[in-house]
């Protein structure tokens, strides 16, 4: 562990930068300092070797905590359990039934999905894209979509997104996903957390970790799942 770790580490052990400073006095300076206000200035002037200011000690106790709550409020996500919007619903098309399969893999973090539409819009027009299961499961209610009353359609703010009539076509990160066209030949994603690629190509294989799945369906022209495991060690 460098040198910054050990400082990180050890600003968790102490209330405030008085107790911090306090720590580096020795009884040996206090018999010949008669002052332990004097003791912590020499300790915080770097008399006693190298110390965090009051400023970086405040800067990284508070990174520190932030740090050990998110540890706890992860725990908790992970233990509680996860809400799903298609419990007890009656699902017979092939696509919803696919996506019930996987919500709550996709909600765990277990797996990341990709979802491929294409079909027409509202107004009779072609359009296709690659939509962030996961990511659309945290930032929308999915029980509309598996109750029938709404039907799931990419957007301009998803992964990708192409409107063959307008010819308008947008892309955009995700939480999980960053959108690569590196590869002249083909459209790739790359997974945040574990950094690996996934390939879209339908003449290539997914990538690693990941499975390509063709579906019919009486609720869409086409559609594709791009399933992505997240390994944990």
């Amino acid at each position: 562990m460098d040198a910054a770790g050990r400082f990180s580490d050890s600003t968790t052990q102490f209330k405030a930068y008085e107790d911090y400073l306090d720590s580096k006095v020795t009884p040996m300076d206090l018999f010949y300092l008669k002052s332990r206000e004097l003791a912590r200035k020499l300790v915080e002037h770097g008399h006693k070797g190298t110390v965090l200011s009051r400023e970086e000690f405040e800067e990284r106790k508070a990174a520190a905590q932030a740090a050990e709550t998110a540890k706890i409020n992860a725990f908790y996500n992970r233990s509680r359990p996860v809400t799903l919007a298609s419990a007890g619903k009656e699902l017979k098309d092939n696509f919803l039934k696919a996506l019930a399969e996987r919500e709550e893999a996709n909600r765990s973090g277990k797996m990341t999905s990709v979802i491929f539409i294409r079909d027409h819009n509202t107004l009779g027009q072609e359009v296709s894209g690659y939509i962030d299961y996961a990511h659309r499961l945290k930032t929308q209610d999915f029980e509309p979509y598996f109750s029938g009353k709404k039907r799931l359609m990419p957007g301009r703010s998803d992964l990708c997104y192409y409107n063959w009539k307008t010819q308008v076509s947008t892309s955009n990160p995700s939480s999980n996903f960053e959108v690569i066209y590196d590869d002249p030949n083909s459209l790739l994603f790359k997974n945040k957390r574990d950094k690996k690629i996934l390939n879209v190509d339908p003449l290539c294989g997914p990538g690693e970790d990941s499975r390509r799945t063709v579906l019919q369906s009486d609720l869409y022209i086409h559609v594709v799942l791009y399933d992505h495991n997240i390994r944990t060690v």
